[in-house]
């Protein structure tokens, strides 16, 4: 068990929205913050390294994108999953947010249809409704303890006249599937037969389970003529989002470009040096740090697993085979949204992300970060246990 894990690490007063806006979110100070999708672990000692170096330089202006940049994402991608990008096809982006916003005014007009896979990150639903398009649901299915796509539905939605985008979160957050290449096949075949573009949000691509499948990009699977594009960055992996850059991947031309415009038209082209310097030393240097990490958090994973099995049967959970966030079901509590997240916070001390903030398919659950010490784990299962006794 790694020992730069199980350190604390402390987090408050660091204006860190996980621990520092407890009060506003949760009503207390004192919850267990488990929330928020960043870890409580330091960032590898490369990327801390590399933003010293950076920070003693005492000019911090305007920054352009190096080209070690994009070779270290070309590199990282060839290396670990066995995808070959050419440098032409790479977009910086200020993030993975910005992105599904940015696709959604590109590639889909005013009122038009953008599909979504609920329960899902809350983003892809205000990233749809903020731009001023039309949101269709294609919910997930819950079935024998795994949730599965329902293609059938997918297809019925594609072939809606105003759907444009299907926004795809691959692996998925807050379920934990890592998608098949039979389904990711599928997912492929039904834009193409209905000219939808599909934005593959990647950004837990590198936070699979050993004891799991593989991850599979959906780029390695599709042939020239999908429309495609795929988010990826280096935030979840070495536990840096705060540094906000990511990359789109985007292999046609006049895609690539209708989405820079639209970045240029919110003026969101500048680059910061930190976030350069971080992103770069990461995929450079850090797959040591990952590897240790994933074997850690696996462990968390299991110990979660078991302890609710064995001594919380009124909670069920969904076992991820990527991300470090975990899918509560509470549906047999009995009780609604607004009563579960009054039981976390007040009966158990726990501050969690609420299902229903994912869709109205996320309604009974709750969303759990595994991404801390196991001590602190420990004493968050307890603190429920007896809640629930109670």
């Amino acid at each position: 068990m790694p020992d730069i894990f199980d350190q604390p690490v402390q987090r408050e007063n660091t204006c860190s929205v996980k621990f520092d806006a407890r009060k506003t979110v949760f009503g207390r100070e004192d919850v267990i913050p488990l929330w928020v999708a960043d870890m409580d672990f330091p960032a590898p000692e490369a990327v801390t390294r590399a933003l010293e170096e950076r920070a003693r330089h005492p000019v911090y202006g305007y920054t352009l994108f190096p080209e070690s940049l994009y070779q270290a994402v070309i590199e990282w991608f060839e290396h670990r999953h066995g995808w070959t990008i050419e440098r032409d096809w790479l977009l910086m982006a200020p993030g993975v947010v910005p992105s599904l916003h940015a696709a959604a005014l590109a590639f889909a007009g005013e009122g038009e249809g953008v599909i979504i896979q609920p329960p899902v990150y809350p983003p892809f639903f205000s990233s749809i409704r903020k731009t001023g398009r039309a949101v269709i649901e294609n919910p997930l299915e819950l079935a024998g303890g795994r949730y599965q796509m329902n293609l059938e539905h997918l297809e019925a939605c594609a072939a809606r006249d105003d759907a444009r985008v299907l926004l795809l979160c691959s692996p998925h957050n807050p379920v934990g599937r890592v998608w098949s290449e039979s389904e990711l096949r599928e997912v492929l075949a039904i834009a193409r037969r209905h000219k939808l573009l599909v934005l593959s949000d990647e950004i837990h691509c590198d936070l699979t389970y050993p004891d799991k499948p593989a991850h599979h990009v959906l780029a390695r699977l599709a042939g020239e003529e999908d429309a495609l594009v795929t988010a990826v960055a280096p935030s979840k992996t070495f536990n840096m989002p705060g540094l906000g850059l990511s990359a789109l991947v985007v292999r046609d031309e006049e895609h690539r470009r209708a989405l820079k415009e639209v970045f240029e038209t919110m003026h969101m082209n500048q680059c910061n040096p930190f976030s350069i310097a971080a992103f770069e030393a990461g995929y450079r240097h850090g797959e040591s740090w990952l590897g240790q990490l994933m074997v850690y958090l696996q462990g968390n994973r299991d110990y979660v697993i078991d302890t609710i099995r064995q001594q919380l049967p009124a909670i069920k959970v969904t076992e991820p085979e990527g991300t470090y966030l975990l899918w509560l079901d509470c549906r047999a509590l009995e009780i609604d949204d607004s009563e579960l997240k009054k039981f976390f916070v007040h009966q158990a001390g726990i501050g969690m992300n609420p299902g229903i903030t994912f869709g109205e398919p996320g309604s009974g659950f709750m969303r759990m970060n595994i991404g801390c010490p196991r001590s602190v784990l420990e004493t968050a299962l307890e603190q429920l246990r007896r809640a629930l006794d109670k």
